[in-house]
């Protein structure tokens, strides 16, 4: 099927390769796994929800969460009917939240737990504005977001997504706010998808049924891009607990790919050298003689024989102890 909505993602793999773990994420220690059509039934259980709470088409719902599946499946349930998500950093200052309710004009929030929602709650109140706060953990503060899941007709939700165009406002995402009052940015369907598919074709081939571990913000552009390319290769998302068990994570998810930034990798990078420097006599040489036969690599260039032959033992001995590290099943980042 044509992808020219940023729900569009999400009907194309139901038809053409639906996953068993289309999104996944650690729930009391465990990894919850949601197929394909859970996530598209929770989905359309939400739209009709927030249709119901009088939520139309062109109004602003915010989105306030760690990354976690619920917050693909609000994401998808506020495109397809014609409203505009607004997310927000969970990290942010009341203040900015109070700025962005006022300023966008958002009706209906969602926040991921009890210490966020009581922050977006604040800055509700501080606003003076009539906003309606769900929470996708159970808490006592805060309505749990399946309280809004409504029962019902789905096809009734054609008529809302045969309305929306490549070129209509899809999001709003805000500026950190470092310069003065945050910005809002306001970004199409067209605006993300068109970057989602350039991405996916730089991508090397991508097998139906590949994991990525996603931990960069979803209220960020740069992995929001990424969510939708990944729906769109069939590859199944795993979502970090946090920042801070990112390394556990990979060896348990074992993900073929990730997006990341240079400082987390530089951070991989200076924790091996801390390792090579412990390191002593011919281990440490070894260590060191790999890391520069590394460094000498060139993606375009065939060294020769005497060069791939040391590559491949410093791939036994050293890099293999690496990729460990990152899963063993890393192909790109």
């Amino acid at each position: 099927m044509e992808i020219t909505r940023i729900f569009d993602v999400l009907a194309d793999q139901l038809q053409n390769n639906p996953l068993e773990d289309a999104l996944a994420s650690k729930e009391d220690g465990e990894w919850v796994k949601y197929s394909t059509q859970q996530v598209y039934d929770i989905a359309n259980k939400l739209s009709l929800g927030l249709l119901a709470k009088d939520v139309k088409p062109g109004d602003k719902v915010g989105l306030v969460s760690f990354n976690r599946p619920e917050w693909a499946m609000a994401d998808f349930a506020i495109s397809q009917i014609g409203a505009i998500n607004v997310p927000m950093y969970p990290n942010s200052t009341s203040g900015d939240y109070t700025f962005i309710i006022k300023d966008a004009g958002i009706k209906l929030i969602f926040t991921g737990d009890r210490e966020v929602a009581l922050k977006v709650k604040e800055a509700v109140k501080d606003s003076g504005e009539s906003v309606h706060v769900y929470c996708f953990d159970k808490i006592d503060e805060a309505p749990h977001w399946k309280e809004l899941f409504k029962d019902g007709d789905t096809k009734s939700l054609d008529t809302y997504r045969e309305k929306i165009k490549y070129e209509d406002l899809a999001s709003i995402i805000y500026t950190s706010g470092t310069t003065g009052n945050p910005k809002g940015v306001m970004l199409s369907h067209k605006n993300i998808l068109s970057n989602s598919d350039a991405v996916g074709d730089a991508f090397p081939s991508v097998k139906p049924g590949s994991r990525a571990l996603s931990f960069l913000p979803l209220c960020h552009i740069f992995e929001r891009t990424a969510l939708y390319t990944y729906m769109q290769l069939r590859a199944s998302i795993y979502y970090a607990e946090s920042m801070e068990t990112i390394a556990d994570n990979l060896k348990e998810v074992k993900p073929h790919f990730f997006a990341t930034v240079p400082r987390l990798l530089e951070k991989v990078y200076e924790k091996i050298l801390m390792k090579g420097y412990d390191l002593k006599g011919i281990k440490k040489q070894l260590f060191f003689w790999a890391l520069n036969l590394g460094l000498q690599y060139d993606l375009n260039k065939d060294q020769g024989a005497l060069y791939r032959f040391k590559l491949k033992i410093a791939n036994k001995l050293i890099f293999s102890k690496w990729r460990e590290a990152l899963g063993d099943n890393i192909q790109f980042i």
